[in-house]
């Protein structure tokens, strides 16, 4: 019997395919932890400051957990995507908010809304690689396992903060 050569082919393509989706999640979380550190230090100050700015250190922190991730399975980080998740934040903050020179109530509204589906998606990365450390021993699930738990609380904090900025903002 001929050995499977296309095994190897499968192995490197699925391979690929998962450097390409961690790349993807990396110049996300660039963007969204540009956002949340932007976010902290409009809301400085306010009761909103301290949860954000814990926020911002919490999502640094998983950014380098998604790093050392990438490291340990062997996948190269693509620095045009780490730039293009920075720049789509800074473009994000050319955005009509109703004022021309002052935020805007409605600034906080969006930026919130916009950082509770960076989360979302964070949960989602971190529940695929909860998923292939079923099957890669290089992986642990346990820690996916709890980077799930406080991406869903980081969501709950987030929907406070928004639906209190909303109501803040309209009434």
């Amino acid at each position: 019997m001929e050995p499977d050569v296309a095994e190897p082919e499968v192995t490197n393509r699925r391979r690929a395919l998962l450097g390409i989706y961690l790349n993807d999640h990396l110049g996300g979380a660039t963007g969204g932890l540009e956002l949340v550190r932007r976010a902290a230090r409009a809301h400085s100050g306010t009761a909103g400051g301290e949860p954000l700015r814990q926020l911002a250190s919490e999502i640094a922190a998983d950014r380098r957990t998604l790093l050392t991730v990438m490291r340990t399975l062997g996948v190269p980080v693509r620095s045009y995507k780490v730039a293009a998740g920075w720049a789509v934040e800074k473009v994000g903050r050319l955005k009509p908010n109703g004022r021309l020179r002052q935020r805007s109530p409605l600034s906080s509204v969006l930026e919130l809304e916009s950082l509770r589906v960076g989360i979302e998606g964070k949960k989602a990365c971190w529940r695929v690689l909860h998923q292939l450390a079923q099957t890669d021993r290089t992986l642990d699930a346990a820690q996916f396992e709890d980077l799930i738990t406080r991406a869903e609380r980081q969501a709950d904090t987030v929907e406070d903060l928004r639906m209190k900025a909303a109501a803040d903002a309209f009434g």
